[in-house]
C-alpha cells in the first residue's frame, strides 16, 4: 500500500487518526524552531522524539513515519494509539527504532518495535 492507505485500514477512528498525525507534524516542525531560539546545539541524545526523528530523517537515517505506519499496518492489525522514537545503544552499532503501541482487535495492547532505517518489524509483544 502507498501513502497513508495502510494507516487508514488500522481501524483508527478518523478523529484519533487526524489528531495523531497533526500532533506529530506540529511536534516535528514547530517545536524544534522554538528550541533553536535558545542557541543550544542539537544533539541526538537530548530533545524530544519529534526533534530526533526530524533530524534523523534529514540525514537519511530513517524512513518517514508514514512508511513505518504502512509497514506495521500490513502486519499488525489494530488501533494505533502511540508512537515513540528512540536510539539503541546496546550491542552492535546504534540504530533508530520506532516503538508503536497498538490496541489489537481482541483488546490487547501491543508494543511493536520497528527498525527506523528499513521499516522492518523487529518485535511484537504485549505491553
Amino acid at each position: 500500500m502507498t501513502g497513508m492507505s495502510a494507516f487508514a485500514t488500522m481501524k483508527v477512528p478518523s478523529l484519533v487518526r487526524r489528531r495523531l498525525i497533526c500532533g506529530f507534524l506540529v511536534l516535528a516542525f514547530c517545536l524544534p524552531a522554538q528550541a533553536g531560539r535558545h542557541g543550544r546545539h542539537w544533539d541526538e541524545e537530548d530533545g524530544h522524539d519529534h526533534e530526533r526523528a526530524r533530524h534523523a530523517l534529514r540525514r537519511g537515517e530513517v524512513r518517514p513515519i508514514a512508511e513505518i505506519i504502512d509497514s506495521v499496518a500490513a502486519q499488525v492489525p489494530g488501533e494505533l494509539v502511540e508512537v515513540e522514537f528512540e536510539r539503541t545503544h546496546g550491542h552492535g552499532p546504534p540504530r533508530w527504532l520506532y516503538e508503536l503501541k497498538i490496541i489489537a482487535p481482541d483488546g490487547r495492547l501491543l508494543e511493536v518495535l520497528v527498525d527506523g532505517a528499513t521499516a522492518e518489524v523487529l518485535k511484537v509483544e504485549e505491553d
